[in-house]
């Protein structure tokens, strides 16, 4: 890779690199100021958007892998990942990709990376792998405080099931990294005609030269 490539891609680590140091710096933030639950919730925004300190074993929305080496084969697979999502934005550079993105490649490198970081380091570090766990090192779990309960009530009697049953809306707590993954994907369907254009004209356009020859 020549010099004038690494200046003109290396912004797009550097976004990476500011969602890392951002979303890393609010973590531990919480983790030395917060108290775990909702005890130690902070209201930010009234009472819809609130700092709530917990832990996330698993995934997203705390989907867990039941098996003994569920979160060592997650943590895995998220090392895999952020590996392959860095190659690729040196793909689509060197395809000339839309700027925009590249830019939701970045946002997405970070939040992977972000989340990664807990995963492999956390529960060494700070002690917070689950009491099970054959080893902190790769058991991390991921600390989680954005919380948006936007309102809540009771479904009406007559639905079938849940009438009269209690709900929250929206209940999730996610991150910093969470939030850069999300908005990054969120762009890309969005604008996914505009970005994947050129892609998709080059496509067509070897396909037409196939086809002559």
């Amino acid at each position: 890779m020549n010099q004038s490539t690494f200046n003109s891609i290396y912004k797009y680590f550097l976004l990476a690199l500011a969602v890392i140091l951002i979303d890393q710096t609010s973590k531990l933030l919480v983790y030395y100021n917060m108290e775990m639950g909702t005890s130690g919730e902070i209201n930010v925004l009234g009472d819809w958007f609130r700092l709530h300190y917990l832990l996330n074993p698993g995934m997203a929305f705390g989907i867990k892998w039941k098996h003994e080496f569920g979160k060592l084969l997650l943590t895995l697979f998220r090392l895999g990942a952020m590996l392959g999502i860095g190659y690729y934005i040196f793909y689509l550079y060197r395809h000339k990709a839309h700027n925009g993105l590249m830019w939701c490649m970045g946002l997405i490198l970070g939040g992977a990376v972000g989340n990664v970081i807990d995963s492999t380091f956390y529960g060494a570090l700070l002690d917070n792998a689950p009491y099970d766990a054959p080893t902190p090192w790769f058991h991390g779990q991921v600390i989680d405080m954005l919380f948006f309960p936007l309102f809540d009530g009771y479904y009406p009697e007559w639905i079938p099931g849940i009438g009269g049953d209690y709900f929250l809306f929206f209940s999730p707590v996610f991150n910093i990294a969470d939030s850069s993954i999300f908005i990054g994907v969120v762009i890309i369907l969005i604008f996914q005609k505009r970005f994947f254009k050129k892609e998709q004209q080059k496509s067509i356009n070897q396909t037409q030269r196939e086809v002559t020859l």
